[in-house]
């Protein structure tokens, strides 16, 4: 669906495009570029060409993937913040050893959620998002799983990534132990497939405008 009008804000799109330019490159240092392949990451790559070219497949699909997780992490952030402890997806907000500035960077994922609900509202939800959010979660699932390190690995640079994209479990610091590492990493892609990317689509599906 395209128009010669304009759906998104250019003042949005500047906006956008400095975080992103801030962000990249102190991650980048911090982190390494690992760090990219967390969907959340992705997703923000996504969007930043998405938002530019107003494509509505380009949104939906990171809206998709991360709409619901991003909430979790929101609940996640606000438990921890009030003293609790949930899953500990967000426990990297309270290292006192990350600058308040990196951590902050990390906020992101309390505003991601409701712009890409935003884009898709303005654009129209394409419904290859679905599949093709499918597959990326696929491949980036069996390269942090084969590739980059585990959870509780030792690393000489403490803030580098580990357990890229929970596959190891929720507990960066430990593997999970309920399931064989590899059975575990099956149901988690079958999990978030239909636990997550499944009803998101239909979600979307119903109270968005449709590609056409």
């Amino acid at each position: 669906m395209n128009s010669k009008t304009p759906r998104i804000p250019l003042w949005l799109k500047i906006a956008y495009t400095g975080f992103l330019a801030v962000m990249i490159p102190v991650y980048w240092i911090n982190y390494g570029p690992t760090n990219f392949l967390y969907f959340c990451d992705v997703a923000l790559l996504l969007t930043l060409v998405g938002i530019w070219k107003e494509d509505a497949l380009l949104v939906s699909l990171p809206a998709v993937g991360i709409l619901l997780p991003q909430v979790l992490w929101c609940i996640d952030f606000l438990v921890q913040l009030c003293g609790g402890h949930m899953t500990g997806m967000t426990g990297y907000m309270f290292d006192e050893n990350k600058s308040l500035f990196l951590r902050g960077l990390s906020l992101f994922h309390g505003w991601l959620p409701f712009l890409l609900f935003y884009l898709v509202k303005r654009l129209g939800y394409d419904k290859r998002a679905l599949l093709g959010w499918s597959v990326i979660c696929v491949a980036l699932c069996l390269i942090a799983y084969f590739l980059l390190p585990p959870a509780g690995a030792v690393l000489a640079n403490p803030n580098m990534p580990r357990n890229v994209d929970y596959v190891f479990g929720m507990d960066d610091a430990k593997p999970q132990t309920l399931l064989p590492p590899l059975a575990y990493l099956g149901a988690w892609i079958a999990a978030l497939t239909g636990i997550v990317f499944v009803p998101t689509h239909f979600l979307l599906k119903k109270i968005c405008p449709p590609v056409i």
